[in-house]
């Protein structure tokens, strides 16, 4: 057998490190915001906010993601894909880090830095694919939608433990993960070096205008809101609904690291099962009839099957993601209009999930059940699939 020359090896070095640094940095956009849920309780006691205020720490990203996603293509043309990811890692330790003040404008302050780094990623992601990797969408999304799953589940999964069992405190817990940001901004900085400024025919404000007049591209952007919406609900108060069924915050951060975890088995699956079809609304079907099954079983007021609920919920909004995701890709005709169309989606989408996890906390505060914010949910599921079954039409962006 040949050896490999030079240039190939070069090549397959590039490749590595990019795929690796792609990886890195999808891990690291969610476990700032999946570490808070477990640690609600615990907040709460410490600073003495209410449940519409801790809702805020989900939502003020939430917000930050909806107004720089549509800002992210200005960054991209300046910067480059690489040079706007990388000050997304640096953005993220800083704002990692400055939750550790033991001050209640510390917390707010740094989740809305960190909020405004992963709103960069969440942008550029969909489209380094589409310029990397054409021919590989969908593994390739399914790859880094996996790591965002799973960067969620361990931050639910060892919130606690290191909160409680080895007495850092909720604070060191959410901090912690300054060092795997760090790590991802150095991966990434070889990157810099392939510096690529895309090319951009029209004006920022004339794509705007184009995408705000395309049907397709509103689909895709309300189906991500939706879905966004109810993850992080979810994402914010599944544990609190669980200890609310008798489970102790332990169990119930388990359980969500278990419902993070099966998001994690429906973003490898879907985004792969899906690029192979040429009509996407069956998957669409199947995700929404799988949710509305969830949250039939979590308004239950007694614990049965209560492992299963989390489960489903998980597997159908990791799922559900993936597609939303691919969705940017398969209805982008280049890297550009992935971009944009990746920006409009996310900020449309993610400043409709804003309201989720606040507005959730509130009806609760209201009620004093879980009832009627999960029969809200319900609803959404409803409207996501009206949504959802126009994204999954074959068609592009015009």
């Amino acid at each position: 057998m040949a050896a490999s020359s030079p240039f190939e090896q070069n090549s397959r070095l590039k490749n590595t490190l990019l795929i690796a640094g792609i990886v890195l940095i999808a891990l690291n956009l969610r476990p700032a915001l999946a570490g808070v849920g477990p640690l609600i309780s615990t907040i709460r006691l410490d600073t003495g906010l209410s449940n519409t205020l801790l809702g805020l720490i989900t939502t003020l990203p939430l917000v930050a993601f909806g107004i720089l996603s549509t800002l992210t293509p200005l960054f991209s043309r300046r910067l480059g894909i690489e040079g706007t990811l990388a000050l997304a890692m640096g953005l993220l330790t800083v704002g990692i880090l400055l939750r550790v003040i033991p001050a209640n404008w510390a917390l707010f302050a740094g989740t809305l830095i960190l909020g405004i780094a992963i709103a960069f990623g969440n942008v550029l992601l969909p489209s380094l694919v589409k310029r990397d990797f054409p021919n590989h969408t969908g593994i390739m999304t399914s790859v880094y939608s996996s790591m965002l799953g799973l960067g969620a589940t361990l931050a639910a999964g060892i919130s606690v433990p290191l909160a409680h069992g080895l007495d850092w405190g909720w604070r060191w817990s959410l901090g912690a993960w300054a060092l795997l940001s760090f790590i991802a901004l150095i991966v990434w900085l070889p990157q810099l070096k392939n510096l690529t400024l895309p090319r951009h025919d029209r004006s920022f404000l004339q794509s705007l205008k184009d995408l705000g007049s395309s049907k397709v591209a509103w689909q895709v952007a309300i189906f991500m809101g939706l879905q966004s919406l109810a993850f992080y609900v979810v994402l914010a108060w599944l544990p609190e609904i669980l200890q609310d069924r008798g489970l102790t915050p332990g169990h119930a951060g388990w359980l969500l690291s278990l419902s993070q975890a099966m998001g994690i088995l429906g973003t490898i699956l879907i985004p792969t099962w899906a690029e192979r079809l040429h009509d996407q609304r069956g998957l669409v079907w199947f995700l929404m009839i799988l949710e509305a099954v969830s949250l039939g079983g979590l308004m239950l007021k007694d614990p049965f099957l209560i492992w299963l609920w989390p489960s489903l919920i998980g597997f159908a909004l990791g799922g559900s993601f993936g597609l939303a995701l691919l969705f940017i890709v398969l209805r982008s005709s280049d890297s550009e209009t992935a971009t944009e169309l990746s920006g409009m989606a996310q900020s449309v989408g993610y400043l409709l999930a804003a309201l989720g996890p606040t507005l959730f906390g509130a009806m609760h505060d209201v009620t004093h059940a879980w009832f009627i914010p999960l029969l809200f949910l319900l609803a959404i599921v409803g409207i996501k699939l009206f949504f959802g079954l126009g994204a999954g039409r074959p068609q592009s962006v015009k």
